[in-house]
C-alpha cells in the first residue's frame, strides 16, 4: 500500500506549463517530492502526477476557469513516481504575453494542504469520483454544481470557507494552549 508524503508547510512547489498543460519548468522541491527528475517532467503533460483518486470534474473546472481568464485555487491529491501521494493547495495562475495580453501558459504554486482541509475535501471528492465511475463526468459535474449551489458558494468560496474555518480554529487553539 502506498503512503502519504507529509509535506513541510513552508515548502513551495512550483511548475509552469504551456496552454496545453505541457510542463516547461519545475522547481527543485517539485522534483524532490514527486520523485521525478526534471528531465522526466519537462515536455510532458502535467497530468503525469494526477492521482487516480482525483475526480476529473475538478480538472474540468480548473481548465474552464483558466481558459476564461480566471485564476483558481484548488485542493489536489498528487501522485509521486513511486506511487506515494501528497495533498496540496494549489494556486493556478495565468501567464500572459507581456505585449499581446494573450494567455501563454500557467503557473502553479503549491503548498501542503492541512489535514483538516484534506478530510473535508476528501468527502466531496470521493462522492464525485464514485459518480464519475457510475454515471460519467456530466453527472459528476451536475452533482458538484448542485452541491455548491446548495451552499450558495463557488468552488473557490467553498475552499476558502474550509481553509478559514481551520485557520480560525488553529489560531484559537494556539492562543488558548500556546502551541
Amino acid at each position: 500500500m502506498n503512503s502519504q508524503i507529509i509535506l513541510d508547510p513552508q515548502t513551495l512547489i512550483v511548475s509552469r506549463t504551456d496552454t496545453h498543460g505541457i510542463i516547461e519548468y519545475v522547481n527543485k522541491d517539485f522534483c524532490e517530492i514527486s520523485g521525478y527528475k526534471s528531465e522526466e517532467l519537462i515536455h510532458h503533460a502535467h497530468n503525469i502526477i494526477r492521482h487516480p483518486d482525483m475526480p476529473a470534474v475538478i480538472f474540468k473546472l480548473m481548465w474552464s476557469r483558466l481558459k476564461e481568464n480566471h485564476d483558481i485555487f484548488a485542493v489536489v491529491k498528487n501522485l509521486a513516481k513511486n506511487g506515494d501521494y501528497y495533498w496540496v493547495t494549489t494556486h493556478f495562475e495565468i501567464r500572459k504575453h507581456p505585449f499581446e495580453n494573450k494567455i501563454v501558459g500557467y503557473v502553479a504554486h503549491r503548498r501542503a494542504a492541512s489535514e483538516h482541509l484534506v478530510q473535508e475535501i476528501s468527502k466531496l471528492y470521493t462522492e464525485l469520483l464514485q459518480i464519475e465511475k457510475a454515471e460519467g463526468l456530466d453527472a459528476s459535474e451536475k452533482y458538484l454544481m448542485d452541491f455548491l449551489e446548495s451552499k450558495n458558494m463557488t468552488y473557490d468560496e467553498y475552499i476558502d470557507k474550509i481553509a478559514v474555518k481551520e485557520s480560525m480554529f488553529t489560531s484559537l487553539f494556539k492562543k488558548l494552549f500556546g502551541h
